[in-house]
């Protein structure tokens, strides 16, 4: 820290002027190359309505060939024809002009040669006819962002500095969910940092009792840590705020390809299966709204930011009936559940109570008395000492039965057969599945479910076990908004699997992969279709040899092709990482310094309790062979993920 004496010479008042600039163009950087992507995201932020939007280019965001209107009275079908055929037309113009077309040019086709450089070449057009994009426009909803965001900026700069993560990055929820709590994608990503179940599970509780990725204050918490833990693993913010849409593996990949600070070329040129449009956009996105937020009223003159609420809090004693505690706070159940978003539905529908442990917030200026004799003066009959049983489960996009059997403790043949499934084992996102509590339906009232397209999991066996049973998981529903490009209105996270898994899983080029905890030669044979001895011949292993982790074996790809096996792999890393982060939760991280005699597996499962693939993934880096005296690990800090 400058200490300022009456005495300081003009050169170093100026220099602490300077210098906040300077360190937050080195935390946030622009190259050169971005400004024009930026500068495209601030216009979508600050230009256009909902009611507009942009035919574009999707790789040089400074072309922008015209503004197209789409009335909100205007019907979601007349909306995409309407694009869809002014889109049509631009292609016509850009391939005649690919053609080499250059004089006679009519009037559109001069105006749409000039968005280009002089010179262009037909390819560069002919590659453009194919990219034309239509962006919609978020002024009027950047606009209600900026104005709820005040309600918990205060509250996420106090966070972020806590865990040393840039305040700056308060402006990431524009980008997300132009800060609505209500908001929901059609991926389920959920609340103003539109968490993933996946993702939101490591840091939050979520189950069908509370969901805090919808409690903006819950949720501002965990996305500090993930922002602060994508820090840890990328070493800076550009990649670290990327990795929250792709996921850190992809992101530690293009590092790997283009240099860890390369950030236009990754940007521009890395080809990541899942690198698509809102993957290469979501920082410059961020930035732009950094910008329009740092700059409020100049984008919106005459703005109004809300305040935050004064609340008053108290954590539930026991279980309690919703009926039962609004009546002793005074208060309806609507207004309980319009400042405690995280409860579920359960709780308002009466067959779950509020939790124990449960934080109740309410603001001061609906309370007759304080919140805590309020709640101490309810009768102790009032108080339950345990939940309601589960009765029935409404399906979530994402779930699978075995996931759901895992969640209740009940069998995936229990479930098949108290709802008389079929032999397909089809779910639907919103069906109703009786749990074994409700006992068996009556006979007459059993309706097989809707069968819809399901997506097939991989299947995935244990190390000895050569087989699997269950396999079909819920289909997806299909979005009530737009499909398509007029879909994309928002750069929300992607529905990406183990977003914050740094751990590679994909198959390189000389057809070999890197061992991970948790695999053994037996899953690779199982998701390859061969036999275990094939693997062993192929790599020069005796019988009964383990992989070790961190090695590179090779595989054999005659019977299944290299996403196949990606795919099954990761779908069983995700469903032994989804199991753990039922039962547990990360509360902050730990250092560690190595001592002589130490190692890392009995640290990491008897002093931390931490499981070693969780260990890996805090110190993806390190090779768990060869840890030295001195070297500083990182272990993650857990709690139990149930009344937290």
């Amino acid at each position: 820290m400058i200490q300022m004496t009456r005495k300081s010479p003009i050169w170093l008042l100026l220099l602490l002027f300077v210098l906040p600039v300077a360190q937050a163009d080195d935390t946030f950087p622009v190259p050169a190359e971005l400004q024009r992507d930026v500068d495209f995201w601030v216009s979508i932020f600050t230009r256009y309505t909902t009611d507009q939007g942009v035919l574009h280019d999707n790789r040089n965001l400074a072309v922008v060939y015209e503004r197209v209107d789409l009335p909100a009275k205007m019907g979601r079908r007349e909306r995409q024809r309407r694009v869809a055929k002014r889109r049509e037309q631009l292609q016509a113009i850009l391939k005649s002009l690919a053609s080499g077309k250059r004089d006679n040019l009519g009037a559109e086709e001069a105006r749409v040669l000039a968005l280009w450089p002089p010179g262009v070449s037909n390819e560069t057009l002919a590659a453009a006819s194919k990219r034309i994009r239509y962006q919609q426009g978020l002024k009027d909803r950047f606009r209600q962002g900026l104005i709820r965001a005040g309600r918990w900026r205060d509250f996420i700069e106090k966070e972020f500095r806590d865990l040393a993560v840039p305040i700056e990055l308060a402006a990431l929820p524009h980008v997300e969910s132009s800060y609505n709590p209500d908001a929901r994608s059609h991926v389920g990503a959920s609340g103003i940092w539109q968490f993933t179940r996946s993702t939101g599970r490591r840091f939050m509780r979520i189950d069908h009792v509370i969901d805090e990725r919808n409690d903006p204050f819950a949720a501002t918490r965990a996305a500090g840590k993930l922002l602060a833990y994508n820090y840890s693993i990328t070493g800076n913010w550009p990649m670290a705020i990327t990795a929250y849409n792709h996921g850190l593996a992809g992101v530690r990949r293009a590092m790997r390809q283009f240099g860890d600070n390369a950030y236009a070329d990754i940007l521009r040129k890395y080809k990541g299966r899942t690198f698509g449009f809102a993957s290469r956009n979501f920082y410059v996105a961020f930035l732009a709204a950094k910008q329009v937020d740092q700059n409020a009223k100049q984008h919106f003159p005459g703005i109004r930011i809300d305040g935050p609420t004064d609340f008053a809090q108290v954590n539930l004693q026991a279980y309690i009936p919703v009926g039962d505690l609004t009546a002793a706070l005074g208060v309806t159940p609507a207004q309980l559940a319009a400042h405690n978003p995280a409860l579920q539905a359960t709780v308002w529908q009466g067959s779950k109570h509020l939790p124990k442990g449960f934080g109740i917030r309410l603001p001061s200026s609906l309370l007759d008395a304080s919140i805590g004799s309020l709640v101490s003066g309810i009768p102790a009959d009032k108080w339950q000492s345990s939940q309601l049983p589960d009765m029935f489960h409404t399906i979530a996009r994402g779930d699978t039965l075995s996931q759901i059997a895992e969640a209740y403790n009940t069998r995936v043949s229990t479930l098949v057969a108290l709802n008389n499934l079929g032999s397909s084992h089809r779910i639907r996102a919103g069906q109703r599945l009786r749990l074994p509590a409700a006992g068996p339906a009556p006979a007459a009232t059993i309706t097989a479910p809707i069968q819809a397209a399901a997506v097939a999991a991989p299947v995935v066996a244990s190390a000895d076990a050569p087989a699997v049973e269950e396999a079909v998981v819920v289909a997806e529903q299909t979005p009530a908004a737009m499909s398509g490009d007029l879909a994309a209105s928002l750069l929300g996270t992607i529905q990406t699997t183990l977003l914050s898994d740094p751990s590679d899983y994909n198959v390189a080029a000389d057809e070999t992969i890197e061992v991970h905890p948790l695999e053994t030669l037996g899953h690779y044979a199982d998701w390859l279709g061969i036999r275990t001895q094939r693997l062993r011949d192929l790599n020069g292993l005796a019988f009964r040899t383990p992989v070790e982790v961190g090695k590179r074996i090779r595989l054999d790809l005659g019977t299944v092709d290299a996403k196949t096996f990606e795919d099954r792999r990761i779908a069983y890393h995700r469903a032994q990482q989804d199991g753990f982060f039922r039962e547990n939760i990360i509360t902050g991280v730990t250092e560690h310094v190595i001592a002589r005699g130490e190692s890392i597996w009995i640290l990491a499962l008897r002093e931390y309790d931490v499981p070693v693939w969780l260990f890996r993934q805090y110190n993806p880096e390190l090779d768990l062979h060869n840890v030295r005296r001195g070297t500083t690990v990182r272990f993650p800090v857990l709690a139990s993920g149930e009344n937290t």
